[in-house]
């Protein structure tokens, strides 16, 4: 092998030059590639959890783990001050919580979303539990076995209160944190991705308060990327005031920088008579 074909990816840990290129294509081929690393250095007993497996699941996370770091589980307490970028989880994974991506022992979907909402607070459970939902690889009811192994751990509790909360109707990760949003400011539980039919057409909104004819649309900054996006949402949303609907839209930046103007929207749209 020429010199320079390898990279050193840890201590005593090295990999071809192409194969760091190749993980490099994705960051969902990149973070396992870290993992990998990590599993090397600290021997076989290691499982990928947590952020980490969120991430090889295809998990959508509202915040991702700082680039280089990986989240492992081992079943007892080992030396841990000598892996720098690896945080490790103490915890017992039954056989039936493991599984394999790309030959990388992982937890399985329904165990990575139970550990992250034990350990991460509600509304970042919310986010993971909504988005492993989506995928449709799993269902709510799939997550009981998983929360009874768990009895007596730390969080488990703020765990089922997740899977209780979550709602396979989630389209986004602001869908997710708005309606935690809500939950916290004491709003009632709106219906979500409701199907509206006016006239001829019909539109699947994001929130629908249907005691007070009132949408919510949670817009992402990447929902209009064009001109002509725009003037699409305007023309939805004129045929949804047409039907008698109050039509609200609430950004990232509202949630969680001016939450108050959000709560003040909200209310004023409950309040009006006709739609605005």
């Amino acid at each position: 092998m020429r010199s320079g074909d390898l990279v050193r990816t840890r201590r005593g840990i090295y990999a071809t030059r192409a194969a760091v290129e190749k993980a490099a294509v994705t960051p969902r081929l990149g973070h396992a590639f870290e993992v990998g690393s990590a599993l090397l250095a600290v021997g076989p007993d290691a499982v990928a959890s947590h952020h980490s497996a969120a991430i090889l699941n295809g998990i959508e996370l509202l915040r991702d783990p700082p680039k280089g770091q990986v989240s492992l589980t081992r079943g007892r307490a080992h030396d841990r001050h000598r892996y720098p970028g690896i945080v490790f989880h103490s915890g017992e994974l039954p056989q039936s919580h493991v599984t394999k991506w790309r030959h990388i022992p992982v937890t399985t979907m329904l165990r990575t979303v139970v550990d992250l909402a034990r350990t991460l607070p509600f509304m970042e459970g919310v986010v993971a539990a909504d988005a492993a939902l989506r995928t449709r690889e799993i269902t709510t009811f799939e997550f009981e076995p998983v929360l009874e192994a768990c009895v007596g751990w730390p969080g488990v509790e703020q765990a089922r209160a997740v899977v209780r909360f979550s709602d396979i109707n989630a389209g986004s990760v602001l869908e997710s944190c708005l309606r935690v949003f809500l939950r916290e400011r004491g709003f009632t539980a709106p219906e979500t991705q409701v199907t509206i039919i006016t006239g001829r057409s019909s539109f699947t909104v994001d929130f629908l308060f249907r005691e007070h004819w009132t949408i919510i649309e949670a817009d992402g900054l990447l929902k209009y990327n064009e001109a002509k996006d725009l003037r699409r949402q305007f023309e939805r949303d004129r045929l949804l005031r047409d039907a008698g609907y109050k039509v609200i839209h609430v950004t990232w930046d509202e949630v969680f920088r001016q939450p108050q103007v959000v709560i003040d929207r909200i209310k004023k749209a409950f309040a009006a008579n006709n739609p605005f």
